[in-house]
């Protein structure tokens, strides 16, 4: 009873604060990283996919917990064909901010491409709640769905041969 009005002061508090964060906008990008990822983009454009994972890892590092650099890094790990990889970047940008289109999008594509498509299609439905069927990444997630996964690759040593006893 004597701690009722303290905990309410408090709530308010908390609940101000937290709602006043939820509307400011992107940090812009530090030069030194903007530089880097533009580095990136070029690499990525050449052909490149090594040379731009680290070009946006290294902007990571001068600018951590940046969404786009995220959005980036995870396109080439899935142009790389590690999906699992991306996936992880994808859900890192979400839980800096959960609305984001190109991250829920590109989320779903990983996913789509690892064989889930349950799961990418819920992706799709969140994204046509957000901005509706007509906008870009909703597109581009419905597209990469009716692809459906993407080859697997099979490795020499999944592969075994068995070996055969004949006679001459």
């Amino acid at each position: 009873m004597r701690y009722t009005p303290a905990a309410l002061a408090l709530a308010m508090l908390v609940a101000v604060t937290s709602s006043v964060g939820q509307g400011k906008a992107p940090a812009p990008l530090d030069p030194r990283a903007a530089a880097l990822v533009q580095q990136g983009r070029s690499a990525l454009a050449a052909g490149n996919v090594d040379g731009a994972i680290d070009a946006y890892e290294s902007a990571l590092a001068v600018q951590p917990g940046h969404v786009a650099i995220y959005l980036n890094l995870a396109e080439a790990t899935r142009k790389q064909g590690m999906q699992g990889k991306a996936l992880r970047y994808y859900r890192q940008a979400l839980t800096i901010e959960p609305d984001n289109q190109y991250a829920i999008a590109g989320e779903g594509m990983a996913l789509a491409e690892k064989g889930a498509i349950e799961k990418a299609r819920r992706n799709l439905s969140r994204l046509n709640q957000l901005c509706g069927a007509d906008c870009q990444p909703a597109r581009d997630l419905a597209a990469a769905i009716a692809a459906g996964p993407a080859p697997r690759v099979v490795t020499a040593d999944q592969v075994k041969a068995e070996p055969v006893v004949v006679e001459n």
